[in-house]
C-alpha cells in the first residue's frame, strides 16, 4: 500500500447500501407498460441493477432490438420519481448499514464514498432521505463516468482524494461492482443480500462474500493492515 495515500472505502447503493427492489421492479413494470411492452419478469429486472439506466434498459429489450431505448428511459425516471413520492413505497438501508457507515466514516484515516449506477439525483434523494451525505467525501454516478463494470468511477473517486488502488476497496452486490473493482486494480468485498449470487461475487474476484454488515469494519482494519 502507499504509505501517504488515504484509505478508501467506495460503497455501491442499491443492494449494498439500500433495499430498493420493490422500487426498481414496480418502476420498471410502469415503463414497459407505458411503452406498450410485457414487462420483464423481477428476476430479470434485479439482474440489470447496478448498470447505467440506457445500459440496463437495453439489455431487457433484447428482444426488442428495433425498439429505441429512450423512450422506456424516460419513462423509467417518470414512474421512480412520481413512487418516490408516494407514502407506500420506501427505500430502507439494509440491517446495520447506517452503524457500519457511521463506525468507518468516524475513523480519521479512513474516506467513504459512493459509486452508482444511479443519476445523481436519484443518489442525493437516498443520501438524504437517510440523513448520510455528510459521511461521504466523493459521490460518482452515471452522470459522471460509464457504466459499470468500467473502472472509470473508481479511477475517478481515487484521484479526488488522491487514493491509490492498493489503498481502495470497493464494497458491492453485483459482479459489475466486483469487475469494476478488478479493471481499476482496487479490491472488493461482496455482500450476499443484493441481486447476484454470492458464487458469481467470489468467480468475479471478489476477496469475500459477507452475509452480515456488522463483519465490515474489522474486515476493513484487517484488508487494510495486509497492504497490496
Amino acid at each position: 500500500m502507499t504509505s501517504n495515500a488515504p484509505k478508501l472505502v467506495l460503497f455501491d447503493c442499491d443492494g449494498t447500501l439500500v433495499d430498493s427492489q420493490v422500487m426498481i421492479v414496480a418502476a420498471m413494470t410502469q415503463a414497459f407498460q407505458t411503452a406498450g411492452l410485457v414487462p420483464p419478469s423481477r428476476e430479470a429486472v434485479l439482474s440489470i441493477v447496478g448498470l447505467s439506466l440506457p445500459i440496463a434498459i437495453a439489455r431487457l429489450l433484447a428482444e426488442h432490438p428495433d425498439l429505441p431505448v429512450d423512450p422506456v428511459v424516460e419513462a423509467y425516471k417518470a414512474a421512480f420519481f412520481s413512487l418516490r413520492q408516494s407514502l407506500q413505497h420506501h427505500e430502507p438501508l439494509f440491517p446495520h448499514a447506517r452503524t457500519v457507515i457511521e463506525d468507518l466514516a468516524a475513523r480519521p484515516d479512513t474516506l467513504l464514498g459512493v459509486v452508482t449506477g444511479k443519476s445523481r439525483r436519484g443518489l442525493d434523494a437516498i443520501l438524504a432521505l437517510h440523513g448520510l451525505a455528510g459521511h461521504f467525501v466523493v459521490l460518482r454516478t452515471a452522470d459522471d463516468a460509464p457504466s459499470k463494470p468500467d473502472p472509470t468511477m473508481v479511477l475517478d473517486a481515487m484521484a479526488a482524494v488522491g487514493g491509490h488502488p492498493s489503498a481502495t476497496l470497493v464494497i458491492g452486490d453485483t459482479t459489475y461492482d466486483i469487475e469494476m473493482a478488478q479493471a481499476a486494480g482496487a479490491r472488493s468485498i461482496g455482500v450476499s443480500w443484493g441481486y447476484h449470487p454470492a458464487a458469481a461475487l467470489t468467480a468475479a474476484g471478489a476477496l469475500t462474500v459477507i452475509d452480515d454488515f456488522r463483519r465490515l469494519p474489522d474486515l476493513v482494519t484487517d484488508l487494510f493492515a495486509q497492504g497490496g
